[in-house]
Parts: C-alpha cells; structure tokens; sequence
C-alpha cells in the first residue's frame, strides 16, 4: 500500500520507502540520534543500518486518511530519550507532511539501543 492523491487530471502514488526515507533523513537529523536500528531475526540484537538502508529501520502503514510512522532507532548515550522522541516526532511529521502531502497521524518512536562513545 502507497500514499496517493487524486485530483481532475489524474493520481499520484509515493512509496512507503520514500515515505520511510524522508522520515528516517528527518529523524537522524535530529539532535541526540547516532542512527536507526533494525533487529537481527536470529538473534534478536539491535545493529546500526548504514544511510543508505535506513528505511529499513522506518515502517510505514496506511491507516483511514493518513499513514502512522514506526521508527527504531539508536540514541547517543547521556541525552535526554524523552525530549529526543519529541523532538523526532514532530521533525518527521512535519517533514513528511511537507513533502509528500499525506497527512500523519502518528509516530512512534521505539530506542533500540544506546551508543556509549
């Protein structure tokens, strides 16, 4: 399932992994995030994706009018976790919407883990 509009001369479709790029480039923007995260199936640890895979740790699902945002992230060791996860969602919300035009209902952000430098 996509985001898509329509309008007299004809429809748009974006992709969930646009979606989930945009929101992960806005996300790591964010102060106090080293990166996202996926987890691993065999064993269950949380490892740091590169910036080019970076949607992978972003799931995207089409609900009634919107999309809801799912983001898996590492945080940097010391910073504040509940001001970074509002930080981040009101940077990916704003930053999705922007863009694409596709309202967001909500985004959650869930911390994977936390890099010690």
């Amino acid at each position: 399932m996509s985001g898509k509009f329509d309008s007299s001369k004809g429809s748009v479709r974006i992709a969930n992994s646009v979606i989930a790029k945009i929101a992960g480039y806005a996300a790591t923007s964010c102060y106090g995030v080293v990166g996202m995260a996926v987890r691993s199936s065999k064993d269950g640890i949380a490892r740091m994706l590169k910036r080019e895979q970076m949607d992978k740790g972003v799931k995207v699902k089409v609900a009634g009018s919107g999309i809801d945002i799912a983001l898996y992230i590492i945080a940097e060791y010391g910073t504040n976790i509940g001001t970074i996860g509002e930080l981040i969602k009101n940077n990916v919300k704003y930053n999705v919407e922007q863009m694409t035009g596709i309202n967001v209902n909500a985004v959650n952000v869930n911390v994977e883990g936390i890099r010690v430098n």
